[in-house]
Parts: C-alpha cells; structure tokens; sequence
C-alpha cells in the first residue's frame, strides 16, 4: 500500500538509508514522512530530504501497527515451495512499489529437504541496479520472509548480478502497475 502520512517517531529506531543501505539511528521525536508501506516496511522521508527503510518490527516507533505473521492457518494445504514464493511476493525495493517477484528480480527459489527434518530453501536474486546499497538490506528481509515457513529451517539468500537485471523481466502487472504499458 501506497502511503502519504507524516507522523512522529515515538522512540529511537534504527533505519537504512537508500538507496546506500547504510544502518543508522533516527533519534525519538523526529518528524518524517511515510511514503511506502509494503512488504511489512516502511520507507519514510527523513526530514533533510532522503529517504530511509524502517524495518516492520519497529512499526510502532512511527504508530503503525506490525505486519501480519504467516500462520498455520493460512499455511494450510500450501506447499514449502508455494509458501516461499508467497513470501518473497511482500519483500518489496523501498524506491518501487512492486514486490521483487513481479519486478523480475528473483532467478530462483528452491527448497530442499534437510536431512534431519525440514527444508532449507535458497533463493537467487539481484537488484535493479549493480551498485545499490540495498542489496544486504533486501537479502536480509527475504531470508527472515522465508524463515517464517513452517517447515523452513533454513534460508540462504544470494545476490546474483549475472544476468543483469533489465525492464524486460518485469511481468505485466508489474509494468502495467509502474504505468509502462
């Protein structure tokens, strides 16, 4: 969802700055503005003008409430593999309004069963932009994402940038969301 709500930090909250992905501390009482919420994070414009990615689990230092967590429930019926590719549908580009799935990011998602019980699922992704700090930023919240699976007990996430990333990747919705068709 697409936001435009100014509010005020009720608390100190760690945030990254994009498009660098440097971590940083944004002091309680700072005013920002909420421009994306998607994904369960929050990309707000700081006050000297750039912008930052709060991370969902630190909602409430701008009076949000926490995203939603995968359950049993929902869960029921759902492979691990459709599951993961659900998951990796709400990591969102802070700068994008589109999950990386549609943007054409993701090369691969695969799970494997581990030999003790459970699934381990690697995924291969890249960035709309080689040099984008984010990068670390993206790789975090997907593997996170993934480890909300149940039945997931292990996730490695790698940031691929052979091939490059290109508009041509993007699915239809994607282009038609982003107003390119």
């Amino acid at each position: 969802m697409r936001m435009e709500k100014e509010t005020t930090t009720t608390r100190e909250v760690t945030a990254s700055e994009i498009p660098a992905g440097t971590r940083f501390t944004i002091p309680a009482g700072t005013r920002v503005f909420i421009t994306q919420s998607l994904g369960g994070s929050f990309t707000v414009m700081m006050p000297m003008g750039y912008l930052a990615r709060i991370d969902g689990r630190d909602a409430d230092a701008i009076g949000e409430e926490p995203p939603d967590q995968l359950d049993e429930a929902s869960a029921a019926g759902k492979s691990v593999q459709d599951l993961s590719w659900d998951q990796l549908r709400t990591c969102y580009d802070p700068e994008i309004p589109v999950n990386i799935v549609d943007l054409g990011l993701v090369y691969g998602c695969e799970v494997t069963p581990l030999p003790d019980g459970g699934n381990r699922v690697d995924v291969k992704f890249t960035l709309t932009a080689p040099g984008c700090g984010m990068g670390d930023v993206l790789r975090e919240d997907i593997r996170q994402k993934l480890l909300t699976v149940p039945g997931v007990k292990e996730a490695d996430v790698q940031v691929l940038f052979d091939p490059p990333w290109n508009m041509s990747m993007m699915s239809d919705a994607a282009k038609l969301q982003l107003g390119m068709m």
